[in-house]
Formats: C-alpha cells, structure tokens, sequence
C-alpha cells in the first residue's frame, strides 16, 4: 500500500507532536518522506494528502486519531465488543529519541544510494517509490545480517527505468558502517544508572526488547555495559503491545489479574514561573521534580492583591527531546485585595494526571467572613489568620516551604494517590506556628499572668477562573473543531466503505457467474440466453473499470439486481436439479413406509390391531393421493428439459412431505392400551414353592423345616417321597 500510493500514505509521523514546522529536525525529516509536508496556522506541522478527491491538509494530531480510530475498529472487530478506552507506551526514564533500528537502515539506504548511483547511474532519492522500495530491501538484509556472518545479496528487480540492481554486504562491514550509532548506546545506559544510583553490581539481570536488539553489536554493547550476559525471554517486536494489554486489564474492571504495583512516573522536571510584587523579580519554584511519581497533584499558596500569571516550564530545556522547554500560560483571574488592603491568600492547585499532562487545575481565594455569616456552610475556622485546611481529603504530609525571594510561601501537599508518610498535621511546623511544650507552659504558668484567648477568624475559598494559553496543546475550540472533522470522516468512510462493497459484489457476481456459466450451469440455459448473459458479463466487467470506476453506491446496486434478474433463474434450475431427485427419493421411501403399515393392519398384525379402522382409512387416502399427485408431478418433470424451469419445485415437495407426515405420523405411532391381567388364587404349596425361589438361603433354612415337620390334614396336595 506505502509503494502503491506512496504520495497518499502517512508513516513515521509521531516524531512530529510537540514540534514546529521550521524546526531543523522537521526539515531534515522531510527530505526522507514520501508525503508532503506544509506548516499549520499555528506554526505546527502540517500533512497534505488528497481525500475524496479533494487536496486536505491534516496536523499531525488528526492523524494520529485517524490510526487511533482504526486500531479501535480493528480491536472491536476482533473482541466483538465495544472498545472505549486504551493504553499507550510511553518513552523510558533513559532514551535516545533519534536512535533505532530506522537510523540503522538509513544507514543501509545511503549507503546502497551512492553505490547505486555510481555504479548504474541511477538515483533512488529521485523517485519516491524506488526510494520506499530500497527502504524494504534494507530492513531485510539488515534482519538476515543479524543471523548471517557470511555476505548477503541485496538484488531489487526493475528497480529504475526496468533497471535491475544488485548489491551485498556482511555484518562487519555494517557495523563498520553504524559505528557512530553504536557508540551512543553506552549513553542512556549511563543516564539510567545515575538516576537509580545503582552500580552496574546491583543489577542481577538485564532484559531487552525491541526489533533493533537482534543486532548482535546492540546485544555486545549491551552486555559489555553491565559485565553479563543479556536475556531475550521476552519477544522483542510484542514485548510492548503485551504490557500495554496488561495494563488495559488492570485498569479495566471487567479482568481481574493478579497485584501489580505499577507506579508512573515523571520523566522531566516541571517548574512554575511568575512575577513578585517588586519590579523585575520573578519567583522560580518547580513542583514536579525528574521522576516524581505520577499522577499527582500539589497546592501553592500565594498571597496578591490582583490577578496574576503563571508559566509552567521544562526544568532542564536540554534533557527534553524537543527544542520548546515551555509547557503553557496560565492566569489566574478575578484576584482582588482584602477590604483592609492586605493581599488576598490564593491557593493554586497543579496537578500531573494518570497520562502524565501537567495542568493547573484549580485555584481558589481565601476571604474572611463577618461574625454574622459564620453560620453559612463552606465556612472554614482560622486561627492567626493562617488557613492550614487541606484543599482535598488526604491522609498524606503537609509541606510548607518559604520562598523569601519570591515573597509567597508554597504549600505542597499530595493528592491522595500516595501513600501517607506521616500523620495529618493542619499546622505545619514553623518557627511561628510551633507548639510549645506543655511542661515548660505549666511551670511558667503560675509566673505570668493570663493570657487573652485569640479571636478565631471565620474564612471561606471562593474559586477563580483560569485562563490558559498552552503551548503545543490543542485549545477547546480547536480540538471541538477536529472531533467534528473526525466524525464525518468516519461517516464519510463508512459510506465509501458501503460503495466498495457494492462495487465489489457485482465484480464478484461477475467473475463467479461467468465460470459457472461454462461449467455446473451450463445444461441449465440455453445457447441464445447464453450467448446474451455471458455479452451483459462481459460488458459490465468493462464498465466497472471505464466509466463505472467511481459510481455512487446506488448505480452498483441497480446494476446488480439487473444481472440477477438473468442469473437467477438458471441458478434457481440448477439448484433444483440438485435437490428435487433426493426430495422424491425421500417422498417415496415414506409412502412406502406407510403403504406397509397400512397393509399389515389389514392383515391382522399385532402391532397394529389396536388402531382404529376409520383412522387408518384415514392414512390410506392420504398414501392413494400422494402418490398419485408425484406420479403426475414426475411425467410432467419428465417431459421437461434442463435449460426450462421445472414443472415442480423443491418447496412444493417439501410440503407434500410435510402434509403425508402430519397425516399419517400420529395415527401409526399410537401405542397399544394397557390390559389389566386377573389376580389368581395359588394353593399354600405352590405360593410357598414361588416365594422359596426368591428367599435367600438364611430364609429356606428358617421356614422348610417347620413346614415339612407339620401335618395339614385338609391339604388336597402330598410330597411324594422315594425311599431306599
């Protein structure tokens, strides 16, 4: 599909997010496409394609939730559910973004240009599918230089201007080659160690995945960095696809799996900028440090007396993989003084969420209420003035921090997605705010006079708007703008889909009526209808490739109803050709069936005296007409031919069947009546000669003798006894 619509195909597009058009890396990605790039409005990166017919230009976020909408089709067609969410992989703690097997097969490609160049004079670079073609090629001597030592033939068959080139390398001149890839292994290996600050010691066992781990240098650098051997248990291309699917399980509450504890994490530090009171000072504070787990949320406490703004930014600018460090704007409205010209405490929450975008959330101001609305709810008590309350219900550690320069004091407290560290505390520990001991205050106490209560202060939060200016993020407006674009491209694509199918049932129907024509239905239509169908055939093959190339949905259909109207009969003859000899064969074993019965009730069987006369006359007439209206229904068949339609039809014998069993069915399967024999009287010998044959031998020893040794002089029966 990429080679054949090479102009139209998008790939490799996700190292584009987060840039701009102008970027150099953009620029040099560019040359290496086979689709067009254009700068967006916002000075993103643009994709020119033609959809339906027409030239569109898409960002690089619309087209990632094209693929996402086709992943989730796929998904739904092979799940037969409905899928609604999903999990993506994201980058390491340690990487480096421009390393990977396509770097090594850019390597190969070149290499093999310039080879090609001097030796054919031919230029691959010149034409984009010669150029997609060798890309091929290149992956797979690279896969076969993984398992071979030995030189691998590269042989592309009309290449350019039906031109065949050919070519060979060994691994060791491919790693001669990739050099300078290899050597930026050691880095992100060094980079994570540092960060888990562990020795290479430490480590017990090294797994890796990927496709670009089968290069044996990858594997050698690799296993000489932590002094053993690497472990390749895993599949390297599924590895990942895998995980996501176990983490899809965990979240999902339709799987239950076994516990994992799986904590995200951030992987660059984010700070927050804004400016103080004092001209030209800026308070610096970063919230999210390198690897902070995530999600997670913080408050920050600030006290002004108007609105004012935030930035969020990438601590370290040259540990991010894109030129932009800054993350948004963001400026918190509707701040005003307190009624006594003091600044207004204002509490902003930031927060990294489960997919790690970072966002200030909420913000609230804390005002004082009068003594006569301390009844209201949503009132909060407040001792010196320093509302310590928790803006979320959380068992976790308050922090307070003070920021001298930047003249705010900034809160942190978690969100309730780690695990507490240490009791609640509403006070944090301050040099102000501190405890005192109790046993020095009652020693003390009797010294000093009394102190006076501290009026406690009633305060309540009232939110405040937020307005966010986010760099790279797409704005409400805009991203409502590109649901709605998605939509009718997904209808639209349904519809088209609806076109080709229709188109391809009449090539189908053409195609497979044409060879049944020639074959199985050929005794069914005669020459002239022959001749006329098979010219139709023909001539709608020709016109789905002219001029009903791209006909709406409805002209297919039409099309294909006309040719049934042709095709259909001789299908329906040839079907009944098939079907109708075993419908009679079937129609005349059960007239035989019930011819039989019918005759051994007349002669007296014992199977079937039972039955009633009239109710076998019954089965009788229906057997006489049955037959007779088969023996019509074969000598019309009969004077028919093949290529005419039959003068019965399957269905007709079905019911005719149908009616011969409905008729005679119940009254031959009636079963004989049950006939109560007389009780007879047995004489006392007989019935104890019966009982004795079923009496065990613990009975016969019990009651024989004390029969045979009583006289019954009124018994009719004697023993007779042979005596020796």
């Amino acid at each position: 599909m990429q080679i054949t619509h090479a102009h139209n195909t998008v790939s490799n597009f996700k190292r584009f997010h987060g840039r701009a058009f102008n970027d150099s890396f953009v620029q040099k990605e560019k040359e290496k496409l086979s689709y067009d790039l254009v700068p967006m409005k916002n000075g993103g990166v643009g994709v020119k394609v033609m959809y339906m017919d027409e030239e569109h230009i898409f960002s690089v976020e619309q087209i990632s939730a094209m693929l996402l909408t086709k992943l989730k089709e796929t998904a739904e067609s092979n799940l037969k559910k409905p899928v609604t969410d999903c999990v993506i992989s994201v980058l390491g703690t340690a990487f480096d973004p421009f390393l990977g097997g396509r770097n090594f097969d850019g390597k190969l490609v070149d290499y093999f240009c310039a080879e090609i160049k001097s030796k054919y004079k031919l230029d691959p670079k010149a034409k984009v599918r010669a150029l997609l073609r060798l890309y091929q090629e290149c992956e797979k001597l690279k896969k076969l230089m993984s398992s071979n030592s030995t030189d691998i033939p590269l042989n592309i068959e009309c290449f350019m201007n039906d031109t065949d080139v050919s070519g060979k390398m060994n691994r060791s001149q491919f790693e001669e080659l990739c050099a300078d890839l290899l050597q930026r292994i050691e880095m992100p290996l060094l980079s994570l160690m540092e960060q888990t600050q562990l020795k290479v010691e430490d480590v017990t066992a090294v797994e890796i995945v990927g496709g670009a781990t089968r290069i044996p240098a990858v594997k050698e650098r690799i296993a000489k960095f932590f002094g053993k051997d690497v472990s390749t248990t895993l599949n390297a291309d599924e590895a990942i696809a895998r995980g996501c699917a176990l983490q899809c399980a965990i979240l999902s509450p339709a799987f239950k799996v076994r516990e994992f504890s799986v904590t995200d994490a951030t992987p660059f530090p984010i700070s927050l900028l804004w400016n103080t009171e004092a001209e030209d000072t800026e308070g610096v504070h970063e919230v999210f440090s390198k690897n902070h787990a995530a999600p997670f949320s913080k408050v920050l406490t600030f006290y002004r007396k108007g609105p004012f703004e935030l930035e969020a930014f990438y601590s370290d600018p040259n540990g991010v993989p894109y030129p932009e460090s800054r993350i948004g704007r963001y400026v918190i409205q509707n701040v005003a003084a307190q009624k006594d010209g003091e600044k207004s405490k204002v509490k902003v929450k930031v927060r990294v969420n489960t997919h790690g975008i970072f966002s200030v959330s909420t913000a609230s101001m804390v005002e004082p209420v009068k003594s006569e609305e301390s009844e209201d709810v949503g009132v909060e008590t407040e001792v010196e003035s320093q509302d310590q309350r928790p803006i979320e219900n959380s068992s976790d550690k308050n922090i307070q921090q003070e920021n001298s320069e930047a003249g705010t004091q900034s809160q942190v407290q978690t969100d309730g997605q780690q695990a507490s560290q240490s009791p609640p505390s509403s006070e944090p520990p301050s040099e102000e705010n501190k405890i005192p001991d109790v046993k020095k205050t009652n020693e003390k106490k009797g010294d000093q006079p009394p102190e006076a209560k501290k009026p406690k202060i009633k305060v309540k939060n009232v939110e405040l708007p937020i307005e966010a200016n986010l760099v790279w993020q797409l704005g409400k407006d805009l991203l409502n703008m590109y649901i709605e674009t998605e939509g009718k491209m997904i209808m639209q694509d349904k519809l088209e889909k609806e076109r080709n199918d229709a188109k391809n049932a009449v090539e189908e129907y053409v195609y497979e009526f044409r060879d049944k024509l020639s074959g199985p239905y050929e005794k069914f239509v005669c020459e002239k209808d022959l001749q006329g169908f098979s010219a139709l055939l023909t001539e709608t093959e020709g016109w789905l490739y002219e001029e009903g190339e791209d006909e709406a949905k409805q002209v297919y259909v039409d099309k294909l109803e006309d040719l049934k109207k042709l095709g259909t009969p001789i299908e329906m003859r040839y079907q009944e050709a098939e079907e109708r000899p075993k419908l009679l064969e079937e129609l005349e074993y059960r007239l035989q069936y019930y011819a039989t019965i019918a005759g051994e009730f007349r002669n007296k069987d014992e199977k079937y005296i039972h039955i009633d006369e009239m109710e076998m006359m019954k089965v009788e007439k229906c057997v006489s007409e049955v037959v007779e209206w088969m023996n019509n229904a074969v000598s019309a068949q009969a004077k028919k031919s093949l290529d005419q339609d039959p003068a019965v039809h399957s269905s007709e014998i079905k019911g005719k069947l149908q009616e011969l069993n409905n008729v005679c069915e119940p009254v031959v399967t009636q079963p004989k009546p049950k006939v109560d024999s007389p009780k007879e009287e047995n004489p006392l010998n007989e019935q104890s000669d019966y009982k004795t044959e079923d009496m065990g031998d613990d009975d016969k020893n019990s009651e024989m003798p004390q029969q045979n040794g009583e006289c019954h002089p009124s018994d009719q029966n004697t023993i007779s006894m042979d005596l020796d």
